[in-house]
């Protein structure tokens, strides 16, 4: 089924399911589900691409084999992070996966405002075949030439059925372009379906004494970074969101990855634990 309790009044505590995204590892299906299940994950957002478990020319034969492997091991598969074609849908559809991710990136010299009409345009083509497949793309925001923050984002998906296209709030990237995440959610809350975790600061890549200085994100912890995990906590709760968490495991330390995502998943459960 696609997601539909978006931001809502719950009568009851919100509750949360913990997923991450699993491009770092590329282990065959049954060992990559035993490390994250081990590390204390409930899912995962399975990268669809080249390389990766599921290559996307066998989309169709392999998600939902590999959605049986992982449900074996207690594991669900949240989303995932491919291509929004038909046969992936179809693949979806048949594994009880969803939702697929997206970002939308502006290309070189191509005009805003051009780009989001024309992205508008082709998923209008696509609306049917998401309510065919009860699929729902999830766009989210990310720095540099991409749909950057809650506002465009809002704009990008006005008018769309939350059930076909809907926002996957991504707090991080968020404050490394300067908005404030209570703003954020006031402007995008009621189009989330799922919120990503990670954390980054602005680190200079070049000296004081370089002619301009150039500027690159340094991917952290949760306890560290420009978007603080306990207030991105508090805000959620405090708007009752409930929905997928996915920690997306991107750490500019990469051999530290799996002590990293260790140490961020039990954070991240204290910090949502309803208490």
């Amino acid at each position: 089924m696609p997601y539909t309790g978006i931001m809502e009044t719950a009568k009851n505590p919100p509750e949360y399911e913990f997923s991450v995204f699993t491009k770092p590892w590329k282990d065959p299906i049954d060992a990559l589900g035993a490390k994250i299940k081990d590390m204390g994950f409930d899912g995962i957002e399975l990268p669809v691409r080249p390389g990766y478990q599921v290559a996307p020319e066998k989309v169709e034969k392999d998600l939902p084999v590999t959605t049986r492997a992982l449900a074996d091991l207690g594991l669900k598969i949240h989303s995932v992070a491919g291509t929004v074609d038909e046969p992936t849908m179809a693949a979806c559809a048949e594994s009880g996966i969803p939702m697929i991710r997206i970002c939308v990136q502006i290309p070189e010299g191509a005009n805003y405002l051009d780009f989001e009409a024309q992205q508008r345009k082709e998923w209008d083509q696509l609306v049917p075949l998401l309510d065919k497949y009860k699929v729902t793309i999830g766009v989210q925001n990310h720095c540099d030439r991409w749909v950057t923050n809650a506002m465009g984002l809002r704009t990008l998906l006005e008018g769309y059925d939350p059930a076909h296209i809907a926002a996957v709030w991504d707090p991080a990237h968020n404050a490394l372009n300067g908005e404030p995440m209570d703003l954020a959610l006031d402007i995008i809350e009621s189009k989330i379906c799922m919120v990503n975790l990670k954390n980054a600061f602005w680190k200079q890549i070049n000296g004081p004494e370089a002619e301009y200085a150039q500027w690159r994100p340094y991917w952290t912890t949760g306890r560290n970074g420009m978007a603080p995990w306990s207030f991105v906590a508090q805000e959620l709760k405090r708007r009752s969101w409930s929905g997928p968490l996915c920690l997306t495991a991107e750490y500019s330390d990469e051999p530290s990855v799996d002590r990293l995502a260790r140490e961020d998943i039990a954070y991240a459960k204290q910090l949502f634990a309803n208490t």
